[in-house]
């Protein structure tokens, strides 16, 4: 069931894309999509708490999930990006970060390590793995993700404020997602060689 979810909320996400992508400007497109982002990121959650509730807990499931949110991410920050609304290089540091990080994450997963596993070093570990930083990256994304598609739907209020918030939000989950891979990349000749 955790796995269905992870899977689904990619598609949810690629519905909204659509909305706003092929609606461009179209205030009741956007509302539907900004309502399925909110759904398809609070999947993210709800797949998780599936697996420990019901002990689907797997490798599978957490390469599914790491899968997921990728797809999820970098959709939402390219998207943003055709559309005009931000940089290129949003989509392409996180994408980077992500092809870094995983094929790193994928070498340790070989050894029978976990993706948060690989990390040894007190620092990295709680930079990568812990609760604080998983939980306020992920709500560093949702809200820049959310804020984004709110200022961008027709004869909303106050669209410059929210504008604003969303683009230093979007800064600030960009700057979260290198920080939160280096400490895989400090590790990675350990993993790689050990």
């Amino acid at each position: 069931m955790a796995n269905f979810v992870s899977i689904f909320r990619i598609f949810v996400m690629f519905f909204a894309v659509y909305l706003i992508y092929c609606f461009e400007g179209n205030t009741t497109a956007y509302v539907w999509a900004l309502a399925l982002t909110i759904i398809a990121f609070s999947l993210d959650g709800v797949d998780g708490w599936i697996a420990r509730k019901f002990n689907e807990v797997s490798k599978f499931g957490a390469l599914l999930d790491i899968m997921g949110d990728r797809i999820v991410e970098n959709t939402y920050w390219i998207l943003f990006a055709v559309m005009g609304w931000i940089s290129i290089l949003f989509p392409l540091i996180a994408i980077t970060r992500g092809f870094i990080t995983d094929t790193i994450r994928s070498a340790a997963m070989e050894k029978g390590l976990t993706p948060f596993g690989m990390q040894v070093n007190p620092i990295c570990k709680w930079i990568t793995g812990s609760k604080f930083m998983r939980i306020t990256y992920a709500v560093a994304k949702v809200l820049a993700f959310v804020l984004i598609v709110t200022a961008k739907i027709p004869g909303i209020a106050h669209t410059d404020i929210i504008w604003t918030v969303a683009y230093w939000t979007a800064v600030v989950a960009i700057v979260f997602c290198v920080v939160r891979g280096l400490p895989v990349v400090i590790e990675a000749k350990r993993v790689i060689e050990g």
